[in-house]
Formats: C-alpha cells, sequence, structure tokens
C-alpha cells in the first residue's frame, strides 16, 4: 500500500465518521433496520436454497417476523408491565427483609456494622411515580409526545425501520457484492480477509449470544413461575438478557430469586429452588449452549463488549449503540492482523535473533 493510498483511506474514514456523528438522529432506523438484515440474511439464504427466490425469501421472513413482532407487543409487553408492578409493589417488603433480617443477621455472624440507608422513601417515590406513569406505555409516550414535530419524527422512524429491513433483506448480498467492487485492488485481498474475520466474529456473537440470553432467559423465566415466585418470571428475564457477561446473569437471579424466596415464603426450600434452577441453567449454558451456539472463535471479551456499548453511547447516542458491536469486532481482528503483521516484521524478528544470540553465548569467565 502506497503511502497516497494511506493517506486517502485516513481521510475517507475521517469524514466517514464526521458525517456519521452529523446524521446520527436520521441513521439510527437506518441502523437498526441493517442490525435485523445482517441477523437474519443467513435465514433467507437457507431459504434460497429451497430453490427460492431472493425476494420472496425474504419475504416470508419479513412476514414471519412481522407476526411474531405482532405476538410480542400483544402477550409479552403487558405481562412484563404485570411484572415490573408487581416489582414495585413488593419492593418495599425486600427492604424491610433487608433492614430487620438480613443486615442484622451479616452483622452479627461476621462482626460488621452495616447500615441499611432510608430506601422506604425510594420506594415509596418508586411506586408513586410508577402508578402516575400508568405504565412504561404510557411513560414512552409521554416523553415522545411533548411536541408535535417530535411525536411525528418518532413515527415516521418508526415506520421506516420496517421498509427498511425489507429492502435491505433482499438486497443485501447485491449491496456487499458493490462495496467488494469498490475497494482498491491493491488491498482487496486483505480487504476480504479481514472482512470475513469481522463476519465471523460479528455474526458469531450476535447470532450466537442472543439466542442463548433468550434460552436462558425463558429456562429461568419458568423454573421461577414454577416455584411460584410472584416476580419470578422478571427475575428470570433480567438474568437472561445480562447473561452475555459470564456469571453475572446467573449471580444476579440468585441474589434477586433468594431475596424474592424469602420475602414471601419464609423458608429455605424455595431458595434451594431458586439455587437448582440457576444451577441446572448453568451447567446447560456452560455445556450445551454456548458451544452449540457462540463457540470458541468469537474473540469478543465480555468487558470490551460493555466498553463498545458504552463508548458509542456516549460519543453518537442511541446510534452508536447499535454500532458499538460492529466496530468491536472491526478493531479486534484489525487488532489481531496487527499483531500478526509484527509477529512477522523485521523489528521483532530482529529483537528475536538478538535475544537467541545473547541466550546462546557462553557466559565469559574472568
Amino acid at each position: 500500500m502506497t503511502v497516497a493510498l494511506r493517506w486517502q483511506l485516513l481521510a475517507l474514514s475521517l469524514l466517514f465518521g464526521v458525517l456519521l456523528w452529523l446524521l446520527a438522529p436520521v441513521l439510527t432506523p437506518f441502523a437498526i433496520a441493517a442490525t435485523f438484515a445482517y441477523l437474519f440474511d443467513p435465514l433467507v439464504a437457507r431459504l434460497q436454497r429451497l430453490r427460492l427466490g431472493r425476494g420472496v425469501a425474504a419475504a416470508i421472513v419479513f412476514l414471519t417476523l412481522t407476526l411474531l413482532l405482532i405476538l410480542v407487543l400483544l402477550w409479552l409487553i403487558p405481562y412484563l408491565q404485570y411484572q415490573v408492578a408487581t416489582f414495585i409493589r413488593r419492593l418495599p417488603d425486600w427492604i424491610a427483609w433487608l433492614q430487620t433480617d438480613a443486615v442484622p443477621w451479616l452483622n452479627a455472624k461476621f462482626y460488621l456494622a452495616l447500615e441499611m440507608p432510608d430506601t422506604q422513601q425510594l420506594a415509596a417515590v418508586l411506586q408513586q411515580h410508577w402508578k402516575e406513569a400508568g405504565g412504561l406505555a404510557a411513560t414512552l409516550l409521554a416523553s415522545v409526545s411533548k411536541s408535535g414535530f417530535a411525536l411525528v419524527t418518532w413515527c415516521v422512524h418508526v415506520l421506516i425501520v420496517p421498509v427498511a429491513f425489507f429492502y435491505l433483506l433482499r438486497d443485501w448480498r447485491r449491496m456487499i457484492a458493490c462495496l467488494h467492487d469498490l475497494l482498491p485492488r491493491s488491498i482487496e485481498p486483505v480487504a476480504v480477509r479481514l472482512a470475513r474475520e469481522s463476519d465471523e466474529t460479528l455474526g458469531g456473537f450476535l447470532r450466537g449470544q442472543l439466542s442463548v440470553m433468550i434460552v436462558l432467559g425463558v429456562m429461568y423465566a419458568v423454573g421461577l413461575f414454577a416455584l411460584g415466585l410472584d416476580v419470578g418470571p422478571l427475575i428470570g428475564i433480567i438474568a437472561g438478557l445480562i447473561s452475555f457477561v459470564p456469571y453475572l446473569g446467573a449471580i444476579t437471579g440468585v441474589l434477586m430469586g433468594t431475596i424474592a424466596a424469602l420475602v414471601q415464603y419464609h423458608d429455605w426450600i424455595h431458595v434451594i429452588g431458586v439455587l437448582i434452577v440457576f444451577g441446572v441453567g448453568h451447567l446447560i449454558e456452560g455445556y450445551v449452549l454456548v458451544p452449540r451456539l457462540v463457540g470458541e472463535k468469537i474473540g469478543l471479551h465480555p468487558l470490551a463488549v460493555i466498553f463498545a456499548i458504552l463508548a458509542g453511547g456516549e460519543l453518537f447516542g442511541f446510534l452508536g449503540v447499535l454500532l458499538a458491536l460492529p466496530i468491536a469486532s472491526v478493531a479486534m481482528v484489525l487488532l489481531r492482523y496487527a499483531h500478526e503483521r509484527y509477529r512477522a516484521s523485521e523489528l521483532y524478528g530482529s529483537g528475536r535473533a538478538e535475544t537467541t544470540a545473547l541466550a546462546e553465548t557462553p557466559p565469559h569467565d574472568p
């Protein structure tokens, strides 16, 4: 790669970053649609192997996902709203248990001097605001309807997402081919290799980890619901959603489930049931779900994922959150490539040769 080409690529990258920052509000629905198109492109490709046209296969996937989304909106969201309301109603009981039972026991057992803050007022405020808001839907509508223009903009973005998703899903392979043709021929082999590795990293993480999160969330929710916990499904869903960080989902679920069981039933039988639910789920995650759905070639460390999401949100808002994982996966591939080039460089080789020569030189006897 010549020096001029490197400067041109750097200038294009800077221009792309500036445009991304300026057009972030406009690009957000297209980024959401592109994420879904990327996730479900392999499913369309499988349908194409059944001798279906790309347009027909994309239409089948689009209609199926639309039907599933409608069912989720009609059933899951009201149920989650009920679960959150139940949790808010139970929160004072949790706080009272911590103040009267948990903290005194810890202080006596481990000779501590823990003190609970005045959290009863916090629980009352949460309950009051939840009742005033009327639920998640009312809060969302209130936030987007502060002005007529904001409401219209929000509705337009919502309508753009499914339309853009369908067309991106239908033309995804064609757009990838166009981008491939635009690559400078001098960097085309390396760029294609890095793009393929980035696709394997990002696609494996997104599709695999999302599948693991959904399966774990359903398993935990069903298990805690079978135990009879009032907020068991909500705890299970929360534990599943944060399970992309190893052990965090299970630990959070165990702590919340234990408190819920003790507050609701005041016995250790249900606590043991909670431990069994999360113990079995953790074993299934480690020995079945992760090896089969995620694999061992992802390369995205959980801390890198968290940092990328937070940094993207801070720099570009919601659009940055959507683009955080693609950029992180590309960065990881570029870092591995840079490390590979460094190991093959004269700088690394010469240093290694000098070290080997010094190690093989016999000591000089005085």
